[in-house]
């Protein structure tokens, strides 16, 4: 019997390139995301394709408690998950005083404490698996503070902080956790958060999908526990860790400039 992979946010972008990649490699899916519509074409899709069971639960994961109900339904059906990749998120573009605090806290919501609320009711799913991997995913943006891009920056600093202090506390477990923090790709995360004027630039850095989905999964079954993907991205990285950082945050606020 195969293990099951779950994958929040897996409806488009990154997540549906994940998907895909443990698909191929004949993993079941339990796909998690808001529309039903679109879960329910990559179940058919996935399904045919690569002969693969998937299951889909459709729900608003930035409504508190959510995880928890993936989580008893997961338990309930006996599903053997072995793999759990936390991957819903957006970011919110703007001065923090000129943005709705509800908007802002509903992306607080979704990007640590769902991720937060997931990890802590899977683990004992994950822990009756021979071998289990968690993978949160991050951003390039983890690894300094983002002026205009505050709070978004922050939650993704905190996903990298929480996933090596995990990574550390399990490491005598049969789970390995692994962060991946992919740069510009071509996912919707432009329009989300509101950055369209930016997409001509941002087309010029841009990874697919499909190929940060491969890389992230490679180095998740590899027990990396850091993934960045891309020479570009890891230049950037590099380069927080040398530069000072008022040197940092006044070339994203320029870049990043309202």
């Amino acid at each position: 019997m195969s293990n099951y992979a779950l994958i929040t946010g897996s409806s488009k972008g990154i997540g549906m390139a994940m998907a895909k990649s443990l698909a191929k490699r004949g993993f079941d899916l339990i796909l998690v995301a808001r529309s039903e519509d679109q879960l329910q074409d990559l179940k058919k899709q996935f399904s045919e394709t690569y002969r693969v069971k998937v299951e889909i639960f459709p729900t608003d994961l930035s409504v508190p408690g959510s995880a928890q109900k993936v989580a008893v339904w997961c338990a309930d059906n006996s599903f053997p998950v072995s793999v759990l990749i936390n991957n819903a998120g957006y970011g919110v573009w703007g001065n923090f005083e000129n943005i709705a605090l509800d908007e802002q806290l509903n992306m607080m919501q979704l990007n640590m404490n769902t991720v937060v609320e997931f990890t802590y009711y899977m683990l004992p799913i994950l822990k009756k698996q021979k071998q289990s991997y968690i993978l949160n995913v991050a951003s390039t943006a983890a690894y300094q503070a983002l002026p205009t891009f505050s709070l978004y920056a922050a939650s993704k600093a905190f996903i990298l902080s929480f996933t090596r202090g995990l990574r550390f506390e399990l490491k005598m477990t049969n789970i390995s956790v692994t962060c991946l923090s992919p740069g510009p790709a071509d996912t919707g995360f432009v329009e989300r958060a509101g950055l369209s004027k930016f997409n001509n630039i941002s087309a010029k850095f841009n990874m697919s999908a499909d190929t940060v989905g491969e890389f992230a999964i490679k180095g998740m079954l590899d027990k990396k526990s850091e993934i960045i993907p891309g020479f570009t991205n890891k230049i950037s990285v590099f380069a927080t860790r040398i530069l000072p950082k008022s040197i940092l945050e006044y070339a994203g606020a320029y870049i990043f400039k309202k």
